[in-house]
């Protein structure tokens, strides 16, 4: 490919390059792809990422950032929840190959909107479009926490709550206790309580005024997950920071 003619031609055939899904691990293979020789490539690359218009990624390359979607959210007018939650289960589900959520909260459901599968065996059999009582799981307990007792009691109903194992909180004292614990720690789990040997691990995402307005979750098989809460979590926590900074715009 012939090399662009000039220096803002090149940072939009490196932009482009990896928004259509281009990598940038291999520095021959990106000049070969764009036509930019590999120092200048290596070099843009290090400026762009300093601007946060690239965010360098943990497998290697990277990923448009978070500075360059903000700006383009700003142009369009708006952000898009679904648009720009693809993008960070795609980024979760890569970063621990784990199968990831974007859920929301309708009525007193969870409602699993979105799911990005790694190349790997298919372990969480909840489809999009599955509809959970939003008690039963790490999902649904992370967008009830901002909820009063008075407002979770009007939304679930009263005691006993109906269960699915016994982790499942019947008592609203039980319930109000461990959203109390999840909003303190950051992020939620459920261990094998909704699906039998499946751990799942769920952060909240808050729109503007600091709105809960969905939930990023990662599903996984229990003996794959029990020396990984550390890493999870704080994967988990990150991607839902960034999405509620993107919402935020």
């Amino acid at each position: 490919m012939t090399e662009p003619n000039s220096p803002t031609e090149r940072v939009f055939a490196l932009l482009r390059h990896v928004s259509e899904g281009g990598s940038t691990a291999n520095l021959s293979e990106l000049a070969r792809a764009t036509g930019i020789n590999r120092v200048t490539a290596m070099r843009l690359l290090e400026d762009l990422e300093a601007a946060g218009m690239l965010e360098r990624q943990e497998s290697g390359g990277h990923r448009i950032g978070l500075a360059f979607l903000k700006l383009a959210g700003h142009s369009l007018g708006s952000v898009d929840l679904t648009s720009l939650g693809r993008r960070c289960l795609r980024a979760l589900s890569n970063r621990l190959q784990l199968t990831a959520y974007l859920v929301v909260l309708d009525g007193n459901e969870c409602l699993y909107l979105m799911r990005s599968v790694p190349a790997t065996p298919l372990v969480s059999n909840i489809a999009v479009g599955s509809r959970v009582p939003a008690h039963w799981v790490a999902p649904g307990r992370v967008l009830l926490g901002g909820h009063t007792e008075p407002d979770l009691r009007a939304l679930l109903g009263p005691e006993p709550l109906p269960t699915v194992s016994d982790q499942t909180p019947s008592t609203y004292d039980a319930l109000t206790a461990l959203l109390a614990e999840e909003s303190a720690q950051g992020t939620a789990w459920s261990s094998g309580a909704y699906e039998a040997g499946v751990d799942a691990c769920a952060a909240v995402v808050n729109g503007h005024h600091g709105r809960p307005v969905a939930a990023l979750s990662v599903a996984g098989p229990t003996a794959q997950l029990t020396d990984r809460r550390d890493e999870i979590e704080r994967a988990v926590a990150y991607e839902a920071t960034d999405l509620s900074t993107m919402l935020r715009g």
